[in-house]
C-alpha cells in the first residue's frame, strides 16, 4: 500500500493526524509506503518573529491573544490523546522552506540507497517533535543541521543543501500537486492514488479508507463452468494440447 502525505511541520493537525494514520495501519495489521510531501502553510513565514504562537494566532484569525491560548489548548488536549505532549507556549516561529528542503534530501538520498528506506519520514518524525515538544526553531540552519545529522544525513550534504536553493523547486511543486489534487489545508492524505482523506480525520476514518483501498486489490474470483479442468490456458511452459 501507498500513502501519499501532505503536511507541514509546525500544523499541529498534521502531527495529529500523522499519529492517527499510523494506528489505524497498525490496527490494520497493514504495512504501507508512506511519502512525506511539502506544504508551508504560510511561505512568508520568518524565523525571526518576536511574537508567541498565542499570540500569532490571534493576530492572524483578528480574535486576539485569548483566543490563540484557547486553540492552544484545544488542540494540546487532542494530541495528548494520541500519545503527543505538546509544549505550544514554547513553539518558535519559522519559515519551513528548509525544513521541507532536507526531507527532499532525504528522499533523494532514500532513492540511490545513500540512506536506508523510510529515512525521510524519520526526519519529518523528528522535525515535529522538535517543533511541537522541545520548543526549537526549526527554521534555524543550525538546529536543522544538528536534527538532519542525527536522523541520518550526511552533513556535508545538508550543509551544501542550506546554503543554496536545491529541491526549492521541488517543495513547490508537492504544494501545486496538493492544489491540484484538491486539498484546501493540511494534513492530506492520498491512499493508494484513488483515496484521499482530508485532515486530521478519525481513526476509523482512515481504516475505512485502508479498507476500500484493500478491496479494490483483492485477487479476481474465477468463474468456470462445472467439472471443467484448466486445460485451456496457455502459460510459460507452453499450451496443453
Amino acid at each position: 500500500m501507498r500513502i501519499d502525505v501532505w503536511s507541514d511541520v509546525v500544523c499541529p493537525w498534521c502531527y495529529i493526524g500523522k499519529r492517527r494514520l499510523e494506528q489505524a495501519l497498525v490496527e490494520a495489521g497493514e504495512k504501507a509506503e508512506v511519502t512525506w510531501h511539502s506544504f508551508q502553510l504560510d511561505p512568508s513565514a520568518t524565523n525571526d518573529d518576536p511574537r508567541d504562537l498565542a499570540e500569532r494566532l490571534g493576530e492572524k484569525y483578528g480574535r486576539g491573544r485569548e483566543f490563540g491560548l484557547q486553540a492552544n489548548e484545544h488542540v494540546t488536549t487532542v494530541a495528548a490523546e494520541v500519545g503527543l505532549d505538546f509544549k505550544l507556549k514554547d513553539a518558535k516561529a519559522a519559515n519551513t522552506v528548509d525544513a521541507h528542503r532536507l526531507i527532499h534530501l532525504a528522499r533523494d538520498l532514500e532513492a540511490t540507497g545513500e540512506l536506508s528506506s523510510g529515512t525521510h519520514g524519520q526526519l519529518k518524525e523528528r522535525l515535529l517533535k522538535a517543533y511541537f515538544t522541545e520548543g526549537l526553531p526549526v527554521g534555524d540552519h543550525d538546529t536543522l543541521t544538528r536534527l538532519a545529522v542525527e536522523t541520518g544525513l550526511p552533513e556535508d550534504r545538508v550543509t551544501e543543501v542550506l546554503a543554496g536553493t536545491a529541491y526549492a523547486a521541488e517543495v513547490a511543486a508537492d504544494q501545486a500537486q496538493a492544489v491540484a489534487y484538491g486539498a484546501n489545508g493540511v494534513p492530506f492524505f492520498v491512499i493508494d492514488e484513488k483515496y484521499g482523506v482530508s485532515g486530521a480525520q478519525p481513526v476509523e476514518v482512515f481504516q475505512e479508507a485502508i479498507r476500500r483501498a484493500n478491496a479494490d486489490r483483492k485477487p479476481v474470483t474465477l468463474v468456470t463452468a462445472p467439472g471443467t479442468t484448466d486445460d485451456t490456458t496457455c502459460g510459460p511452459d507452453g499450451c496443453p494440447i
